[in-house]
């Protein structure tokens, strides 16, 4: 049985993350429902702290998602933590842009506020590894 599922990224501002992300990707942020959080704020479900406003918009304080335009990609969740990113990634998105395209996708995710780390090449494949403006490291290739 094949399962369907999304990436969890832990963050400090998951909100502005995420608007990093779907920018550096070409995604979407996906929209939140206003009215649904404010029925669960009035119902007591949910208290008025664990909501903010993010570009006008009220949302749930705790986690922002990106979705790309094909559907079939999966969706990725970055979920607030209180404690900051301290070590390397275990796990990190490779970003496939294509020899031709490399270094100017590189100099737009710095542009973006990417950090480059170091470059890396195993036989023909050479790619860069940069991070986040949270220090989460992610490869260009």
């Amino acid at each position: 049985m094949a399962f369907d599922f999304q990436v969890a990224i832990d963050s400090a501002e998951p909100h502005v993350l995420a608007d990093w992300w779907a920018e550096a990707l070409g995604w979407q942020v996906e929209a939140q429902d206003e009215g649904f959080i404010r029925r669960m704020v009035e119902a007591g479900y949910a208290t008025e702290d664990q909501t903010m406003r993010h570009h006008g918009a009220l949302v749930w304080k705790e986690g922002a998602a990106i979705t790309s335009p094909d559907p079939d990609r999966p969706r990725v969740l970055f979920q607030q933590v209180p404690e900051p990113k301290t070590v390397k990634n275990r796990m990190h998105f490779d970003v496939r842009v294509g020899a031709d395209r490399q270094e100017a996708e590189v100099a737009r995710l710095k542009e973006l506020g990417a950090t480059e780390l170091w470059r890396a090449s195993q036989g023909p494949h050479e790619w860069v590894t940069m991070a986040d403006p949270e220090g989460n490291e992610f490869c260009v290739a």
